[in-house]
């Protein structure tokens, strides 16, 4: 900021009225009237131009900081929008690797659920192959479920399981009547008491077993 010029009129002494004796005492008003206008006029430029130049540094200053704050806004808004652009192949490869995990953890789930199958099936096989008469407790939990009724039932097993439960437990094979089913595998059969009919078999349950692994197994990825 230009800094201020302080005027100082003349001493008014030396525009005095003429003293008696001067030479001619009308030019003497003359000029002490022409000094006292030449001096207001000098104050009025001095002070025109002093309010020119507190003017110019208001504006500079008040330019320079709306200028900034612009800056500062376009080049905030210009940053954000070069984000963006970076940003959006970005969230595209975490978006496909985040479905990359999913499908892998869901093939892994199906891998664990059809080898704890298969190992369920090897063991069901195995226990059957060594005590077939198990089979027999499976058509008791079915007729537990079932409605009473006085009708005849008949239990359906694969022709082998059916020939070695009756050698093996004879008594309890011959509560119910036992039939064979060469359609049906081992480990497999069918009660059917009246109208009423229930899958006993193995593979059943088996079915339910591995869908409640299943959905165990989902609710502790969801939960983790």
């Amino acid at each position: 900021m230009k800094p201020f010029r302080s005027y100082h009129f003349p001493p008014l002494a030396q525009f005095s009225a003429p003293r008696a004796g001067d030479a001619n005492p009308d030019s003497a008003g003359e000029d002490w009237q022409s000094a006292v206008a030449d001096g207001y006029r000098q104050g009025q430029r001095d002070g025109h131009e002093a309010g020119l130049d507190l003017g110019r540094a208001e504006g500079l200053a008040q330019g320079h900081a709306e200028g900034l704050q612009r800056g500062l806004e376009e080049g905030r808004a210009s940053a954000l929008a070069r984000f963006g652009q970076l940003a959006g192949p970005i969230d595209a490869m975490l978006e496909a690797l985040g479905q990359l995990q999913a499908e892998l953890r869901a093939a892994q789930r199906k891998e664990v659920v059809d080898l704890v199958g298969k190992v369920a099936r090897q063991v069901i096989r195995a226990e059957l192959a060594l005590q077939p008469v198990q089979l027999l407790a499976l058509v008791e939990e079915a007729l537990a479920v079932m409605p009473p009724s006085r009708e005849q039932v008949e239990v359906f097993l694969n022709p082998e399981e059916l020939r070695r439960v009756v050698e093996l437990d004879p008594k309890r094979a011959g509560q119910w009547s036992l039939l064979p089913d060469p359609a049906l595998a081992p480990g497999e059969c069918r009660v059917r008491c009246g109208d009423n009919e229930v899958d006993a078999g193995c593979q059943g349950r088996l079915a339910a077993v591995m869908d409640q692994v299943r959905e165990q197994l989902g609710a502790e990825e969801e939960a983790a």
